[in-house]
């Protein structure tokens, strides 16, 4: 055996050493093992920590109902799991014009009711593209939103929440600090947690459906329950007779008129087919009942009912078909009411209106004997009538004369007025000019009282020929005596009784007969009215 073989096990082999390099790169293999491991560690631990946190989220949202509470819970859970702050969710505004800003937080809390056309912003491009969106830096982003709020963010991305409908709404988030960013990884998951999402979103808008669905079924029973009992009531106090028939032709329903008008009790009728068509009406109201059940109504068709106690009442009748709550026919509502007395009463006034007839023909026959008799008189006064027209054109041509006449009495009075005036204005400027001198000499001289009266009434009489006012009240009231009308001179002039009584020569109590005469020709007598005043102004 050779010692020195290295395949005898007696005699191994020295061992051999790796050199330095070789150690090295080994050395450097394995840290780079060990690096991936614990990255692949730390990877693995985030996407535990990450389904950890999407299965809670999960758990969370499905709990929500209301869509305000569910989308506020939807953005802090992804904010949450992702570390930020600043986060917002859109939703589509139908028609599919715009997207508005539901919830907000941090940054974009201010900027609840945002909206969005498709293309604009962030939340815009996610809609065009259908995909998330990721923005570097949205301080200096070209499609940035103009708001100043705005500028504190940095790294930016948005999800879309996407169905088989389109895009339904976008998930954005936000860091402001450059050196937070989103990896993919945060994408990924975004993703997944945009779908969990819009899966809570679609059961909240069903939830909503379902609850406005059966908050309307409520409000339509309710309301089909008080129509039920408005109809019932209208059925129950209506003064015509009701009966509602199944389609077997039993009873099911009559009203209280019903009961009063046949002299059936309900307890008689409901459930079984009513008897009280009389034999003779029957071939018409088998004939009704077709034409009911084809389809058309019956309105006001007139027939014959018999009563409990065998009384025949004739009847109008009007029926139609009702459905149920599933649209079939169910049966149908008669509704009956008694002619019987308008029928007796048509028969009495179709009696009477001939004998208004036969009356009427023999006034016939009189009012053509007494149009005869109106066609001669008629001829009469067509006569009379052309005699008093021939007798009008007279009297026109006669009063046309008298009006000639009077027109030329007229300026001959004009003219005798005017003569009357100048001559009244003569012997006033005559007695002015021939008397009065003398008066005042008489009344400058020394007079006994006697004398001193005489003149005065002297004067008086004077001034009186010539006053307007004795004309005027001469010409207004020709019934005054001549004493009447010095009297009342002397009043309209202001003087007492007593001085009246002294100038006439009269004693005080006839003055005061005259007055009153005065007063009651004037249609003064029993009235407030001084008559001192009441002259004055006949002289105006």
């Amino acid at each position: 055996m050779n010692p020195t073989n290295p395949m005898n096990p007696a005699n191994p082999a020295p061992p051999t050493h790796p050199s330095c390099k070789a150690l090295k790169a080994r050395i450097r293999a394995l840290e780079t093992q060990v690096e991936n491991f614990e990255k692949a560690k730390q990877s693995f631990q985030r996407q535990g920590e990450y389904l950890s946190a999407l299965h809670q989220t999960a758990v969370a949202l499905i709990d929500r109902l209301e869509r305000k509470e569910l989308l506020q819970t939807i953005l802090e859970r992804v904010s949450t799991l992702v570390g930020t702050d600043h986060g917002f969710v859109f939703l589509m505004n139908f028609p599919r014009k715009e997207m508005e800003m539901r919830v907000g937080k941090g940054v974009f809390a201010g900027q609840l009711g945002l909206r969005v056309k498709r293309g604009e912003g962030l939340g815009g491009k996610v809609w065009v593209s259908e995909k998330p969106v990721l923005v570097d830096d949205y301080s200096t982003w070209d499609g940035r939103i103009a708001e100043k709020d705005f500028d504190r963010l940095n790294h930016t991305i948005g999800i879309p929440l996407k169905s088989d409908r389109g895009i339904q709404g976008v998930i954005g988030l936000a860091h402001t600090h450059p050196d937070k960013r989103f990896d993919a990884e945060d994408i990924a998951m975004l993703e997944r947690f945009a779908a969990l999402a819009l899966i809570a979103l679609e059961k909240a808008r069903l939830y909503a459906d379902v609850r406005m669905e059966l908050a309307e079924r409520k409000k339509a029973e309710e309301q089909i329950r008080r129509s039920e009992q408005r109809y019932r009531g209208l059925l129950e106090s209506s003064p015509d007779p009701v009966v509602v028939y199944d389609m077997r032709g039993n009873a099911t329903y009559v009203n209280p008129a019903f009961e009063q008008t046949f002299g059936f009790s309900r307890e008689e009728v409901i459930g079984k087919k009513v008897e009280f068509v009389p034999e003779e009406s029957w071939p018409e109201t088998e004939k009704a009942i077709e034409t009911m059940l084809s389809g058309q109504k019956i309105n006001l068709f007139e027939t014959r009912r018999r009563t409990k106690d065998n009384r025949v009442l004739d009847v109008q009748l009007s029926s139609t078909l009702y459905l149920d709550h599933k649209g079939n026919t169910a049966g149908n509502i008669v509704i009956l009411r008694d002619i019987t007395q308008q029928k007796r009463a048509d028969k009495e006034l179709k009696n009477y209106r001939d004998h208004l007839e036969d009356l009427v023909q023999e006034r016939t026959l009189e009012l053509e004997v007494t149009n005869l008799h109106l066609g001669k008189e008629i001829e009469e006064r067509k006569r009379v009538e052309m005699a008093l027209r021939k007798r009008e054109k007279e009297l026109e041509a006669q009063s046309d004369r008298l009006k000639n006449v009077n027109i030329a009495l007229k300026v001959l009075l004009k003219q005798r007025e005017a003569d009357k005036l100048e001559l009244e204005e003569k012997v006033t400027s005559n007695i002015k000019e021939l008397v009065s001198p003398y008066l005042e000499r008489l009344k400058s001289g020394r007079l006994s009282t006697r004398q001193d009266t005489l003149v005065d009434v002297l004067e008086t009489n004077l001034n009186n020929i010539i006053s307007p006012f004795i004309r005027n009240l001469s010409s207004q009231f020709t019934h005054f005596t001549p004493m009447e009308v010095r009297v009342a001179n002397l009043v309209k002039e202001g003087k007492t009784n007593k001085e009246m009584a002294e100038l006439l020569l009269v004693s005080k109590n006839t003055v005061m007969f005259h007055r009153f005469n005065i007063r009651r020709k004037l249609g003064i007598k029993n009235k407030k009215v001084n008559l001192c005043t009441f002259l004055m102004a006949l002289d105006k």
